[in-house]
Parts: structure tokens; sequence; C-alpha cells
């Protein structure tokens, strides 16, 4: 199954709105053929990796990150694919919560094969939490924060310069990310200060390329922004306060930007879902990170810690945040912990742990 989990990254930036899944077909301790969904539209991994395996299917198990899907899409039903291979046995990490997918299982224990749903499923769920989430009876996207951080937790010195807090490593791993993601979000001030594209420009293509979406009271921004100048080529989002000033949202729309004024920021993360936005990394600012975590609005945080100080006047990654006592704090659970180069990266998803757990 850890080969299989591994595989189904091989997906990222590719299969979405499907989800990530890996398969592995073995004869005993021999694997015999493994697979991935590797497009959106493609081929299953099951069916893939039952296709490597040929003969050497018969009687063999397969291990899927998901449990294989019962129903006719872009691609045949992997349960009849599976049936007809003569495996004996499915452990599957996950059951599929789509209502179209679902029910595989009872599919293939109808045609006397044995089914397992459970193996490493905390790593699965964390894998497909995007999709997941969409099963879950959300109305808002799934919510990414990613910081890139001094060891004091700074994102940028006093004069506002952050070119480069983290290395080399740790902005292809950004890049890489951001392919993932339906939408790249920032607040106004950041918009301003650093003037990103917010695109990916890394070795993975995304299939769709991710809209940018600026959370900005004012919606001030100069259409000098390169945010504002590529608005038509690339769907860019701005979520400004209702009532609030708007002298320069004419000009922003007459550049392609297109205004959502709203009252909250739950109430735009809303108007996101329904523009189709099921998954949005927010890359800072410090006020913005602190609103959303405040508000309960964040799913997962990606922090980049840089082995470097900047003191107290330096620009902290997360401003405004309500204080709490260590009894009440909520605590997260850790998805990933590794090194990108000098610097390190930990991945957290927010759980369901009992304070002081």
């Amino acid at each position: 199954m850890g080969r299989a989990l591994t595989l189904a990254w091989r997906g990222w930036g590719r299969v979405a709105p499907n989800p990530l899944v890996g398969a592995v077909v073995m004869q005993g301790e021999t694997v015999v053929g493994e697979g991935w969904h590797a497009e959106f539209g493609g081929p299953h991994a099951e069916t893939n990796a039952l296709n490597q395996a040929g003969a050497a299917a018969v009687g063999a198990t397969i291990f899927a990150t998901l449990e294989p899907c019962s129903h006719q899409g872009k691609q045949p039903p992997c349960t009849e694919a599976l049936i007809r291979s003569g495996v004996r046995r499915v452990v599957a990490a996950i059951a599929d919560p789509n209502p179209l997918a679902q029910g595989g299982a009872d599919r293939l224990r109808a045609a006397d094969i044995a089914v397992e749903i459970g193996l490493r499923e905390e790593e699965a769920r964390a894998q497909n939490a995007f999709f997941l989430h969409r099963w879950q009876g959300m109305t808002r996207p799934f919510v990414a924060l990613k910081l890139a951080t001094t060891l004091d937790g700074r994102i940028a010195d006093e004069g506002g310069r952050s070119r480069w807090i983290s290395g080399d490593d740790a902005r292809d791993y950004v890049h890489w990310l951001r392919a993932g993601f339906d939408a790249i979000g920032v607040g106004g001030t950041t918009a301003r200060i650093d003037d990103a594209a917010l695109t990916v420009r890394g070795s993975l293509e995304p299939r769709v390329t991710p809209r940018r979406v600026i959370f900005d009271r004012t919606g001030h921004l100069p259409p000098s922004l390169a945010l504002v100048r590529s608005a038509r080529e690339i769907p860019t989002l701005l979520l400004t306060q209702a009532g609030g000033p708007s002298a320069h949202l004419a000009e922003l729309e007459a550049h392609g930007v297109l205004v959502y004024r709203i009252n909250s920021l739950a109430d735009g993360l809303g108007l996101l879902w329904q523009a189709g936005i099921t998954s949005l990394l927010v890359e800072g600012g410090g006020r913005l990170a602190g609103a959303l975590l405040g508000a309960d609005l964040v799913d997962r945080y990606y922090w980049i810690q840089s082995p470097v100080w900047l003191g107290s006047d330096a620009m902290a990654g997360i401003v405004g945040l309500p204080s709490t006592s260590l009894m009440e704090a909520e605590r997260w659970g850790v998805v990933e912990r590794r090194a990108l180069g000098q610097d390190t990266l930990l991945v957290v998803d927010r759980n369901a742990c009992s304070p002081g757990s």
C-alpha cells in the first residue's frame, strides 16, 4: 500500500477533479504490476496495474488507495476489469465517497473476490483531502495556507522584502504544490509589495491553470501589477469589502479582473465555491492568514521554515489570530515532515484531536 500511495502522487496536478489513485498487483511477495491514474479522463490506476500484470493477475492481490469504482464514466468500471482479471483479493485504503462511483466493494464481493478496506486509511485520506472535502457537504473550497517563514516566524524583513527567505528546493516544491490547486490566493498588501504572478513555473504543467484570488478590503490594486496585467490570460478574482470604496474597481474590471463584493471571508469562500473553485492555496500575507485561521477557515497548513532570523521588527507570518489557553488550543495532526534543501517542510491538517491529547 505504501508503494500504491507513492504512485498515486504522480497524478498530482493532472487528474482533478478525480482523486489521486495508485495500485499495485502482487503474487505473494512479488510485484507483478503497478499503475496510477495519470490523466483526467484516462485509464484508472487499477486498469493500468492489471494491464502490466497480464496473466500474472490470476489469483493475485491488488492494493489500491481508493475503493475501485463500479460505474461507467469516462472509463469503464474498474470492478469489471478486476473480475475479468482473476484477482482473488482487493485491499483498498479508503472507501469511495462519490455516490456515483461507490459500491465497488459490494460488486467485487458478489463475484467472490475478498475485499478489505482501511489499510493506511489515514495517509490515503490526507493524500485525497481535496477530493474527500467535496463529498462532506461543504459549501466552500478546501483551504490550505502556505507560509515560508524564518525561524522566528517572519515572512519579510522590516522593509517588506521577502525574496528570498526560502531556498531553491523550497521554491521548486511550491511550484509543484500550486499545480494541484484550483486557485492561488494572496492578500492585497502582499500582492502590492511582492507583485508576484502566482503562476506555476516548475517542471509539472497543471492540466488546468490555477486561477488567482486577491483578498483586499479596499480593492485598491495598481493596474501595473502583474496579476492585473495578465487577468485576461489567467482568470483573476478580487474579493473586496461590500459597500467599500469603488473608485478603482471599474478600472480593474476593465483589465479583466472579476470583482466580488463580500461581507465576510466565509461569504467570499462560498462565492469561490460557486465559481467552481474547490481547492484554494493561500500564500499570505500575515493578516489574511490570521483572519482565516481565526475564522476556522483553514483545513491544512504548509509551513516552510528557513534557518534565518529577522527579529521583532520584521513582518510576522500570522497577524491578528485571537489568543487561547493551552488547554483549549486546537491540536492539528501532522501529515508530513521533511527537508527541502536547507529548509524544513511541515504539513499539518485540522483534525478532531481533543485539547491536551
